[in-house]
């Protein structure tokens, strides 16, 4: 008979990629703006810093003095320019008010359309993340048939772990679901 299969550690690999999925979905809700200024709105903003790409966070201090505003007060002050650059050229759809010193950022009120396009771009990430799990639930499917054709588990194992993945899924799925649920309620609420 073959090795012995490993069941805790089968579990743990099928948990780990399915928490991979609610990790990057966490990740990429972050950088959607539900009319709240937060300074992880920054964090996938790349400047050109003396040619390596740099996050805004590595080369400023970015603060929040009012709910509706981000001021970036960049450590060097010939970058002044290159962050406004880098903020025009992003996805964030605000125009940076540059003084001389720090940029400003200044977060209007969302309006009815725009809630709803965000409500559907976070209901699209929910879906990406939901297919990323039943990816993990597939690849742990095939390693346990796997393991029984080669009979390193019998039938009634099969069977179980089956359930065991299944239950697995439900979790997962049902956490991205609230994870969308939270989000889409942050976007809409006036």
């Amino acid at each position: 008979m073959a090795e012995e299969f490993d069941f805790d550690m089968f579990i743990m690999d099928a948990e780990e990629g399915m928490e991979s999925a609610i990790k990057a979905l966490k990740s990429d809700l972050m950088g959607i703006r539900a009319g709240r200024a937060n300074p992880l709105l920054l964090e996938k903003i790349q400047v050109d810093y003396y040619g390596t790409m740099t996050p805004i966070n590595q080369m400023a201090n970015v603060s929040v003095p009012e709910p509706r505003m981000l001021t970036i007060a960049p450590w060097e002050k010939n970058m002044l320019a290159e962050i406004e650059k880098a903020i025009l050229k992003s996805d964030l759809g605000i125009t940076p008010n540059n003084d001389g010193k720090i940029i400003r950022l200044v977060f209007p009120e969302l309006n009815a359309e725009r809630r709803t396009q965000l409500s559907k771009q976070v209901a699209k990430l929910g879906e990406e993340a939901k297919v990323v799990v039943r990816q993990a639930r597939r690849n742990a499917m095939d390693i346990i048939k796997k393991a029984e054709k080669d009979n390193q588990i019998t039938e009634d194992d099969l069977k179980l772990s089956e359930k065991d993945v299944q239950d697995l899924t439900d979790k997962y799925i049902k956490v991205v679901d609230s994870v969308v649920e939270d989000k889409t309620k942050e976007i809409t609420e006036l």
